[in-house]
């Protein structure tokens, strides 16, 4: 049976889950006979993705999710079940992010040094004033597409990657380049390629997709499926929130704070396709908690609802496997994750 497809973007990127390494990737588009375009060495199209700003736009992204995770039922409450999302960009690095989940909308705009959050569910808004040091590390408050997904993920596994340009799809009714990056055979990973649809005329990514070995289809991947490269209504990018809604203002450190309790907490072993985060979760973080809509979440009887038990040098904990990565969770609150098998993650926590 084939997954889903719902319309989707991710979160703000600097985000707890985002540096954590956890990007969206989501299902072709468009399909439509391959168009006829000028020759491209891979280097000149990964230079070009690069170098290339975000230009002015309004597009509607899709996913389809054939991970096998408990998507509905994550850790407080969170909910993938998206239905729709807008993304909008000014080109000069305002941006708005509208989800439809269900009956209710979250919509994320970033105006200059505002940051505005809204959930209709609760009625509730959140005004933030990024200060100008933040602002100057634009990546840290700006909305994620696939354009933004694929620069992140070239950054890290382009050194250990082999690249290559493996012909022309069409992507929302755009030409557009194949880029293709394969892990080198040192690398111990569960993928097996990343295959990246680069506007042709724009050199905006459109598509992102991430295969594993043993089937041709996607696991996970994102892609727009309609998109319009034209400048945006200053209107789109101011917010006022509806009548009756409760508002909350603050003031944003100089330093992401996600960003720096993350950069805190988390290490790195390894590098590109095989890379591993090991940390520690909060006390908090796995005791019973109340999730957006209500309902009680128990985290550590979610691991063992859908975890595997496991034991070694490292102690006890559950180990969660999907087609494109690993996870194990000890009981004591340590964690490693990565694309990689369940004995490189044993290793890294042995590392500590």
């Amino acid at each position: 049976m084939q997954p889903k497809t719902k319309a989707i973007t991710a979160a703000v990127t600097g985000s707890a889950l985002g540096a954590a390494g956890l990007a969206w990737l989501a299902m072709p588009a468009a399909a439509g006979e391959a168009p006829e375009l000028p020759a491209i060495s891979a280097e000149e199209l990964v230079q070009s993705v690069a170098t290339t700003k975000t230009p002015a736009l309004a597009g509607t992204v899709e996913v389809d999710n054939n991970l096998g995770l408990p998507v509905s039922t994550l850790p407080g409450g969170m909910s993938l079940d998206i239905d729709a999302a807008r993304v909008y960009n000014d080109g000069a690095g305002n941006s708005k992010l509208a989800i439809e989940q269900g009956a209710s909308e979250h919509t994320i705009v970033r105006n200059g040094a505002t940051v505005w959050t809204y959930n209709s569910a609760s009625n509730e808004a959140t005004k933030v004033t990024v200060p100008p040091e933040a602002l100057r590390k634009p990546e840290e408050y700006q909305l994620s597409d696939p354009a933004t997904a694929t620069t992140q993920v070239l950054a890290k596994v382009r050194a250990s990657s082999t690249v290559t340009v493996e012909g022309t799809a069409r992507v929302a009714g755009r030409a557009a380049y194949e880029l293709v990056l394969t892990p080198k055979p040192t690398e111990r990973t569960l993928l097996r390629e990343v295959r990246v649809a680069v506007d042709a005329e724009k050199r905006v990514p459109l598509r992102l997709a991430v295969t594993t070995y043993g089937t041709s289809d996607p696991a996970f991947q994102v892609a727009f499926s309609d998109i319009a490269f034209a400048p945006q209504p200053a209107s789109e990018f101011q917010f006022t929130p509806p009548q009756g809604a409760k508002v909350t203002e603050e003031q944003a450190p100089a330093e992401h704070p996600d960003q720096r309790a993350v950069e805190d907490a988390v290490q790195v072993s390894g590098d590109g396709w095989d890379s591993v985060l090991t940390g520690s979760f909060p006390a908090e973080a796995l005791a019973p908690q109340q999730g957006e809509r209500g309902q009680n979440v128990d985290p550590k009887a979610l691991l063992a609802q859908f975890g595997k038990p496991v034991s070694g040098a490292f102690g006890t904990g559950y180990v969660i496997t999907t087609k494109v990565g690993t996870a194990l969770v000890t009981d004591d609150g340590r964690f490693a994750v990565g694309a990689v098998p369940e004995q490189v993650l044993i290793e890294a926590l042995g590392a500590k």
